[in-house]
């Protein structure tokens, strides 16, 4: 029997450049780059291919390439003209097989010949050269057959018919003798293998994709020829593998006009798999996505799409930012670069780069993350509740990984500039190490070009506005078919300095220059490898320093870290339903912190003198920290609708010598299994974290702290409305307890820091979501929240300043055509909190009387008397709308995209802060940015 196989096109017309592991696109404003097209795409060739099964004539046949023809049989095809605007590849009109040659038929002979088709614009075949011959007389029969073909010719972008190159491929194959019937019963094929491929959106059946295995080596292989060929979908979109060895594949899934998915799957023996695919539509340049994740740990993993990632208006393409989107993340303050959780403090919130953790994800000012978008593979995002694979923190994840070089064997770069910074990227296959892949890539922000003049212009007095820069090298290879290793150098750079032409009223003594700088350096190597059909190990190893020095005058505060951090989990499947993951999680090194300020206060002097008038006391310290870790969990599935994660983490601290405990369970049962998919979700948990250094650290801090306790508390509900659009609630309530709390005791002005605070946290999350599909993609958020605590036992409950009660964010994209996008977003939050100083002259209970501040006779400064508690006035609501206009232009070897980006199109004065006289007499309101058009041009290839 003869088969053929997906065959690879290369058309005259434009084709855009394909990347095997998509990353995002266009990022910030005003972007300058020429990039001259080159020469027709080179043809390329698809992965190694396998014998295809048997097959009666005329199969459905998907590529795996760019561009891939569909043959089919004439009687289900039909001619159509290419949609407007998008160059398509020649399609088969019939299907001749060749004859098997009667001499390799008696000797048993089977093979594969690809071909090289040269098909005119009528369609027709005009040349067929063997490109990989099998002999004994199948190329012969290959080449008479081909001649015999017939096809749609290919189109260029504009509909006009073009001709085309092709590799076609026919897989001769001997049809087995017919066993007798007892023995065709006891061989009857068992499904082992089986699901469905849907176009992500709508889950719109995919007729004729692509599923191809490769199996993954490790201890007790089954032989690699045991291992079936690709399949293709039925019209309803399913498709089946038969009497599959157990073990680890690699399964690829392709169709024409959408992103191609690569997922690991395990087989287990004397079990069924089952499985549903969701493709995204083909996007334009680079971008990123998480596809095929098995049900999470966590009660909420929230992901956010290819489709969304580099189109969401305001974030100026950046993926990080567009985080401050979902439900459960709070505004900051203008410029701030910080990620507030569910009611917790910046502190709270981690951040890792595959797998390690860095000190910050935002650079200053909020602008851009420290990880380029076009670096990224995957952001994953976890609210609360998360797995006991994290630990030494209260708040949130955010675990973001860097994808793999391109493996097309071809080099791939691009080039961007703007008026906020510069950037470059260049990946490909190491010079004589074909194995081996490289990525490099750099940025560096021109923002003190950009801002300088219009800070200096505001009265800031400016020497050197923010400059930050960051950096990422990639080194990766597989020593093995089953494993991969990856070493990876990274880091980030940020500095700001202000002159400070007058100081504030109440400290004469705070002049001269104000400088921030921060720092880090991670040097990575990863190591994942399949050890059997059951048994994965996963682990990093990074070495790291970390940086960050302020400094005002003469006043300075320090912080210095050189560590080696570690963590190496090993995962087994005990049976079924039943999975193990254990890990170690070790971070350690040595710490240096260094402080200059004023002293304690003198005997007889005034409480109310300037803090910035008394003497200075200068402190240094160094040592070393050792933070180990070990977890364990299990992922228990009584039945295929409902997934239950029990998990327990040991940390222990050597700064204080604490050990503590974290118990956690999280689980979620699909209650309506088909469509309309119903899933209710809940979680509880124990979370420590260990005291900040300055904290820990005598004399600054008490060595005598102890961690703070959060014990999370989640429910929710996840529900399909349609085939699009997806709804989700949920509630979550957190205790906090032995928070940290620096009380200045009379005489001092250093913290006196203990363990006597509590809060609580308790809202609720609600998320309308329009999936993604070729046209539309969007979202409204919602959040609901209260954030208190309690200072001391004893004190009022009281706000916190980064509460806000209500966070509403809805925003959306759509195509409009001929590269055309325009997506706005529209924010209303409640205000900032604040503590005031002068009561709102508005307010029916202010005193216009009332005495604001002490006057400090030997400085000639006044010192404020606190009109309310802390966090006590809120400033007036936040909303603001912006707005994106996006435009593509492809070309044969190279794309260029532009856009603009409007933040606060109808320029509302949003209060940020409040701002006193000299006597705190008067006050008015600090407004934030105003509208802020950005520009951005970038070319890639």
């Amino acid at each position: 029997m003869v088969t053929q196989a997906p065959a690879l096109t290369r058309t005259d017309g434009p084709s855009p450049r394909r990347s095997r592991r998509p990353g995002a696109a266009a990022l910030a404003a005003l972007i300058v780059a020429a990039l001259s097209p080159g020469p027709a795409l080179a043809q390329q060739r698809g992965p190694q291919e396998q014998p295809a099964p048997p097959a009666t004539p005329g199969p459905t046949s998907v590529p795996r390439g760019e561009g891939g023809a569909i043959p089919t049989p004439p009687s289900t095809t039909t001619a159509a003209p290419a949609p407007a605007g998008r160059a398509t590849p020649p399609r088969a009109l019939n299907y001749t097989p060749p004859e098997y040659p009667p001499e390799a038929e008696r000797q048993g002979i089977e093979g594969a010949v690809t071909l090289q088709l040269d098909i005119d614009r009528d369609g027709r075949v005009r040349q067929a050269v063997v490109i990989e011959g099998a002999g004994h007389g199948l190329d012969e029969a290959a080449v008479a057959a081909a001649r015999k073909l017939e096809f749609e010719p290919a189109r260029r972008a504009d509909g006009t018919p073009a001709a085309a190159r092709i590799l076609y491929r026919y897989s001769f194959t001997l049809k087995p003798a017919e066993p007798p019937p007892a023995a065709a019963e006891a061989a009857r094929p068992v499904e082992t293998f089986r699901g469905a491929v849907l176009a992500s959106g709508g889950d719109v059946p995919l007729a004729g994709a692509t599923i191809s295995l490769a199996r993954l080596a490790g201890a007790g292989d089954a032989p690699a020829a045991s291992v079936p060929p690709e399949v293709t979908t039925d019209e309803g979109g399913a498709f089946a593998f038969v009497d599959l060895p157990p073990g680890r594949y690699q399964v690829t899934v392709a169709a024409p006009g959408f992103e191609p998915l690569s997922v690991e799957e395990e087989i287990a023996a004397g079990e069924q798999t089952e499985v549903k695919y969701r493709l995204l539509p083909r996007g334009e340049g680079l971008e990123v996505t998480v596809r095929g994740e098995r049900p999470p740990r966590e009660v909420t993993k929230r992901t956010i799409e290819q489709r969304e990632i580099n189109r969401i208006p305001g974030t100026n393409g950046d993926a990080l930012r567009s985080l401050q989107n979902l439900p459960g993340v709070a505004r900051p303050p203008t410029l701030a670069g910080l990620l507030l959780v569910r009611g917790s403090g910046p502190q709270d919130t981690q951040t890792f780069v595959d797998g390690t953790q860095v000190p910050l994800i935002y650079h200053f000012g909020g602008l851009s993350s420290v990880v380029p978008t076009e670096m990224l593979e995957k952001i994953d995002f976890y609210p609360g509740n998360f797995s006991a694979r994290y630990g030494r923190v209260q708040g949130g994840i955010v675990d973001v990984g860097l994808r793999s070089p391109s493996e097309d064997g071809e080099l791939h770069g691009l080039v961007q500039m703007d008026l906020i910074d510069a950037r470059f990227l260049l990946e490909g296959r190491v010079p004589y190490l074909e194995q081996v892949r490289f990525a490099i890539a750099g940025r560096r922000s021109y923002i003190g070009e950009s801002f300088g003049p219009v800070l200096e212009a505001a009265g800031a007095g400016v020497t050197q506005a923010p400059v930050y820069h960051d950096y990422q090298i990639l080194l990766e290879g597989e020593p093995t078919p089953s494993s991969r290793l990856r070493l990876v150098f990274f880091g980030s750079d940020d500095a700001l300095e202000v002159l400070l032409g007058e100081p504030a009223p109440n400290e004469p003594a705070l002049a001269g220059n104000v400088g921030l700088h921060t720092s880090f350096q991670r040097l990575q190597v990863r190591y994942d490898h399949e050890l059997t059909d059951k048994d994965r190990l996963d682990g990093a190893l990074a070495l790291a320093r970390d940086d960050f020095d302020f400094g005002i005058g003469a006043i300075f505060f320090k912080v210095g870290l050189s560590s080696l951090s570690g963590r190496l989990e090993y995962s087994r499947r005990l049976s079924k339903g039943v999975g193990l993951n254990a890990g170690l999680d070790v971070f350690g090194g040595l710490y240096a912190v260094s402080f200059r300020g004023p002293g304690p206060g003198r005997p007889g002097e005034p409480r109310n003198q300037p803090f910035s008038t008394r003497t200075l006391q200068e402190i240094s310290r160094e040592g070393s920290f050792l933070y180990p870790a070990a977890y364990a969990e299990l992922e228990l599935a009584p039945t295929a609708r409902a997934k239950i994660v029990p998990g327990l983490r040991l940390d222990y601290q050597d700064l204080n010598q604490q050990a503590t405990v974290s118990p956690r369970v999280n689980g979620r049962v699909d209650v309506v299994e088909g469509f309309p998919r119903t899933t209710v979700k809940g979680g509880v948990g124990v979370f420590h974290q260990p005291p900040q250094f300055q904290e820990v650290i005598p004399p600054l801090g008490n060595p005598g702290l102890k961690s703070t306790r959060a014990l999370h508390y989640a429910v929710g509900v996840e529900q399909e409305l349609t085939r699009n659009i997806e709804a989700s609630a949920e509630g979550f309530y957190k205790q906090l307890d032995e928070l940290i709390v620096g009380v200045t005791r009379p005489a001092s002005v250093q913290l006196d820091y203990q363990n006597v605070g509590s809060g609580r946290v308790v809202g609720g999350e609600f998320l309308l979501k329009y999936k993604p599909d070729d046209r539309f993609f969007g979202w409204a958020a919602y959040t609901l929240s209260r954030s208190t605590r309690v200072p001391e036992p004893g004190e009022a409950e009281r706000l916190v300043s980064f509460d806000q009660t209500h966070i509403l964010t809805v925003l959306g994209s759509y195509r409009l055509g001929g590269g055309w996008e325009l997506g706005a977003r529209f924010r209303l939050v409640s205000g900032n909190l604040i503590t005031p100083n002068v009561c709102n002259v508005h307010e029916q209970s202010c005193d216009p009387y009332r005495t604001n501040a002490l006057f400090h006779a030997p400085t000639g400064t006044y010192t404020p008397i606190p009109f309310s508690g802390p966090s006590s006035e809120r400033l007036p609501m936040f909303h603001q709308l912006d707005v994106r206009l996006d435009k593509t232009w492809k070309f044969k070897s190279w794309r260029l995209s532009g856009y603009l980006d409007v933040q606060n199109v109808y320029n509302n004065a949003n209060s940020e802060a409040i701002q006193y006289n000299h006597n705190y007499t008067a006050r008015q309101y600090v407004t934030g940015l105003p509208i802020l058009p950005s520009i951005g041009v970038r070319g890639e290839f």
